[in-house]
């Protein structure tokens, strides 16, 4: 199951409403005062953090998160958590696709600088990484690693992959 991310930011104007639940920065801490996150994170000065799913729910939980939330999501859950690592194939392309959906130039460049730290922390913790040049193949790639996780095999639990 996909979870549906928390955030305290402005939607896109591309964005469905079912992109996130979007709350404001009170509401948002008040469900971090109830620990109602699995983990949370301030990136670029909004509040981004994954909804505790409901005990009876047993599916199997795949997040988008980014560094901060891996990190935290390794600590509290540290035999069951796996990670698969998307990589934008260059710099260049990352920035471009940010302009594409109506990034501002400032923030591309702040994204485009933080990614460099964050690829290099999250190269040394994921058990995969697959590079989103083209995005079927890369969400096939994901699929193939994420089913061997499940089927016990061992597709993607080497980091070089």
């Amino acid at each position: 199951m996909l979870s549906r991310s928390w955030t305290t930011r402005r939607p896109r104007v591309e964005e469905g409403p079912d992109a996130y639940t979007f709350v404001d920065r009170d509401e948002f801490q008040r469900r971090i005062a109830e620990k109602g996150f699995l983990e949370w994170a301030e990136y670029h000065g909004n509040l981004y953090g994954t909804p505790t799913p409901d005990p009876a729910d047993t599916r199997h939980l795949v997040l988008v998160i980014e560094v901060q939330g891996a990190r935290q999501i390794f600590e509290r859950h540290p035999k069951d958590a796996f990670m698969v690592l998307l990589e934008p194939p260059s710099p260049d392309v990352q920035a471009e696709r940010l302009r594409g959906r109506g990034d501002e130039e400032l923030a591309v460049q702040r994204r485009v600088d933080a990614a460099l730290e964050e690829l290099a922390e999250g190269r040394g913790v994921a058990h995969a990484t697959v590079v989103n040049d083209d995005l079927n193949r890369a969400l096939a790639e994901v699929r193939r690693i994420l089913e061997g996780r499940l089927s016990g095999g061992h597709a993607g639990s080497n980091p070089s992959q």
